[in-house]
């Protein structure tokens, strides 16, 4: 359920649109569009998750309409989402075909094909950098010809083979990972059919991947305190760029060979490794290990690992903490639907809380009236 009517005065509402945009407008800044995608990448990314809308453009735009507004930015790119006709559903992706830009595992020092730190503020000491405030093209262009004059060298000196297989898959080949068959049943849509519940783990997925970042981050991190059961090592976190192919649509058959590419995707991509207590055919308790998934667009590692940490919770519905009641998380991580309903306290309630003041006033009337009896009463 979505709020986003207001009614009121035509003349009033026109009003509080125009001292909007002079609020926007009073101090004679104007931010490019292509500022905000070459220097707000993180912001950006946050937008295309939480909206399931992968556009850079229109998500830098949607951040300077919304001033900033993370909850007001995803609202217009869903909104926008909705006008959109989908005409072409992609191939199956598999992530190993991800052109690699960061790997690290916090499971094991040395993997196969090495950790790649890549892009990340992890290895900051997160003060603040008073350089940036006056900084100089210049000095810019400068350090960015030097760095990729560097980069260029140790290319063309190396092996360029960025493609890395899974590090779940050399457990796998130990027999100490379970391997599953392929489950090739159409996910369920949830941009098009109503969640309901017990709902699929393809809708799960779905919901969390675009779930409002501080409240799939929050509950991860309540799983993680107690209230659950779930604390994982992650086994990997990979970020990169995702290969799309469609098919044709007019071609009913075709070979996956035959397909067309689109373009690529950044995501963020973690497999969580959860140890599960279960007994043996002796009857005795031992340790086994579960995935806990998490996917999202662009550079999002700490929603992703949340959220496969959540995906593991809602594995296990037996569990009685709230971090394991699908309910509970999926219809409460939702930015739009949260800040709507939030939102709509805003809106006039006149004629319910009149009705509310008008049932204490009748309570307190009533109350004096006994009030007076018993003190005539008395009197007499």
């Amino acid at each position: 359920m979505g709020y986003v009517a207001v009614k009121g005065g035509t003349k009033a509402i026109e009003a509080s649109l125009e001292r909007l945009k002079y609020e926007r407008l009073k101090d004679g800044e104007i931010i490019e569009i292509q500022t905000i995608m070459g220097t707000m990448r993180a912001l950006i990314d946050q937008v295309m998750s939480e909206s399931s809308l992968y556009s850079p453009f229109l998500a830098a735009l949607s951040i300077k309409q919304a001033e900033g507004s993370m909850e007001e930015a995803v609202f217009i790119m869903r909104a926008h989402r909705s006008t959109l006709p989908r005409l072409y559903y992609s191939d199956t992706v598999e992530s190993e075909t991800m052109f690699i830009e960061r790997r690290i595992s916090a499971s094991f020092k040395d993997i196969p094909g090495g950790q790649i730190l890549g892009a990340t503020t992890d290895y900051t000491h997160r003060l603040l950098d008073f350089s940036l405030v006056n900084e100089s093209e210049d000095r810019n262009e400068a350090w960015l010809s030097t760095y990729t004059q560097a980069v260029e060298t140790i290319e063309r000196q190396g092996d360029e083979g960025l493609y890395f297989p899974k590090v779940v898959d050399y457990l796998r080949q130990e027999g100490l990972f379970e391997a599953y068959d392929l489950n090739n049943t159409n996910p369920m849509d949830v941009t098009k059919e109503t969640l309901a519940f017990p709902a699929p783990r393809s809708a799960r997925l779905q919901t969390l991947t675009r779930g409002q970042t501080g409240a799939v981050t929050a509950l991860g991190y309540a799983s993680l305190r107690g209230y659950g059961q779930v604390h994982p090592t992650v086994g990997e976190v990979r970020v990169g760029t995702l290969p799309i192919y469609v098919r044709h649509p007019n071609e009913a058959e075709q070979d996956e060979a035959d397909s067309y590419y689109i373009g690529g995707i950044k995501v963020s991509e973690v497999e969580s490794f959860v140890p599960v207590p279960v007994k043996n055919e002796q009857n005795e308790e031992e340790l086994e290990f579960e995935i806990g998934y998490g996917i999202c667009y662009g550079q999002n590692e700490t929603k992703a690992i949340a959220m496969s940490i959540l995906d593991q919770c809602l594995e296990h519905p037996e569990a009685d903490f709230p971090t394991h009641d699908e309910e509970f998380v999926l219809l409460h991580i939702d930015s739009v639907e949260s800040t709507g309903f939030i939102s709509h306290l805003k809106l006039p309630h006149y004629v319910t809380f009149q009705s509310k003041l008008d049932s204490i006033r009748e309570v307190k009337k009533e109350r004096e009236q006994h009030e007076d009896k018993d003190t005539l009463c008395l009197l007499r």
